[in-house]
């Protein structure tokens, strides 16, 4: 066997054996002999041999290291065995996370000014998931806290690096929640979905509708965020 199909075992053996990920740097170390070519090159030739439809598994890099991951359209499968409590975040926490991702380092009052309210609550929330980090003090008066993104943010969004964040300027304002048409929910009435007859009936009621369920929910995640932040 040529060398270079030696050290493609290798790593792909490396790979499945530590589920978490390499980094290129430990592959290299772990294989005597060898450079950053060798380990370039025979991830290259994996990543070929795991794009056919052969392959169930495909090579990935997050947050700078390497990992054999199954392919999406094999998910179902997966469920059945792998039960994972999915990492959820509220619209207040995206759109806080968001500003942080593309701004940092950034203080609080510096998120707060673009959001338009207070995110003491949030940022204490995306802390404690560690999707965020304190980096530091800004060199102003009353040296406040500068935050980041952390590696767990990257893996969760399938991030290799900030660099793979997609540019600002390929974001239109239609893909703006605020830019969409709002549709109302229609509350059916009551009375004549049991048969009874009414003056008016059949016409719909002013204070039959109600806001946009998306709405009142991004009103209610930031109220719970903001007694917390009170605390």
């Amino acid at each position: 066997m040529a060398k270079s199909g030696k050290i493609k075992n290798i790593v792909e053996a490396l790979l499945i054996a530590f589920d978490n990920g390499l980094t290129r740097q430990e592959l290299q170390a772990s294989i005597d002999g060898t450079d950053a070519r060798d380990i370039d090159e025979a991830l290259s030739a994996l990543k070929a041999e795991c794009a056919g439809e052969e392959r169930a598994f495909d090579i990935k890099e997050v947050a700078g290291k390497v990992f054999i991951a199954t392919k999406p359209e094999y998910a179902p499968w997966v469920k059945n065995l792998y039960q994972r409590q999915p990492e959820r975040l509220t619209g207040p926490s995206l759109e806080t996370l968001a500003i942080i991702a593309y701004k940092q380092p950034v203080t609080r009052a510096e998120v707060s000014a673009i959001r338009g309210v207070e995110v003491g609550g949030v940022i204490k929330t995306l802390l404690e998931k560690e999707l965020i980090d304190i980096r530091g003090r800004k060199d102003v008066i009353g040296k406040p806290l500068l935050y980041g993104t952390t590696d767990k943010f990257l893996e969760l969004f399938g991030l290799n690096s900030l660099n793979d964040l997609p540019g600002l300027k390929s974001f239109t304002e239609e893909d703006l929640e605020f830019a969409k048409p709002q549709e109302h929910v229609i509350v059916e009435n009551t009375e004549e979905s049991n048969g009874a007859a009414g003056p008016g009936q059949g016409e719909e009621s002013p204070s039959a509708r109600m806001e946009p369920a998306v709405t009142k929910e991004s009103a209610d995640d930031e109220a719970k965020e903001s007694e917390l932040s009170q605390e």
